[in-house]
């Protein structure tokens, strides 16, 4: 009995503990470290080592569109995480689609906490528009997870009966 218990343990770790690095790599990034103010001292240097010439409109421009791709990666990739760790937890006899609206709903939930967070710190501010931004890089996300499921079935449905294929990524 211990053995099963310290094997279902180590999975349980195997797959949630990358989405619990992750939330804490959200959450890091919503300390006044990673604000506008502070991203811009190695972004705008970069940029104008790229182009010594960029007028101060564009390096702002460039800067927003930079750090809210950040947002739609990071989402993105805690879709990715928690679909990942939901299949591994689940039966998958219940529609995907419920398992899908769960794991953006989660992600929504994240978004909307970590906004709620960035009040409480004096160089950032909530922004509703953030966490539609976080929404949609998780959809990106669950999208990407939805790709690569559909071929990893095609894949395990050609593959031949006798080789040992694991049906879950």
């Amino acid at each position: 009995m211990p053995a099963a218990i310290g094997m279902n343990f180590e999975r349980f770790l195997k797959n949630w503990l990358p989405v619990f690095i992750w939330l804490g790599v959200i959450f890091l990034g919503s300390i006044d470290l990673m604000s506008a103010e502070h991203t811009s001292r190695f972004i705008v240097p970069f940029l104008r080592w790229l182009k010594p010439d960029i007028s101060p409109e564009t390096l702002a421009s460039i800067h927003f569109i930079i750090r809210k791709c950040a947002h739609l990666g990071e989402y993105a990739v805690l879709a990715l995480l928690l679909l990942r760790a939901a299949i591994f937890i689940t039966n998958l006899k219940r529609s995907r689609a419920i398992l899908y609206l769960s794991v953006w709903v989660a992600c929504l939930f994240v978004a909307a906490t970590d906004e709620f967070h960035q009040t409480f710190v004096p160089s950032r501010g909530a922004s509703a528009t953030d966490i539609g931004i976080d929404s949609g890089g998780a959809i990106i996300g669950l999208l990407i997870g939805a790709i690569f499921g559909i071929t990893r079935s095609i894949k395990l449905e050609r593959a031949p009966a006798d080789a040992n294929v694991q049906s879950r990524f």
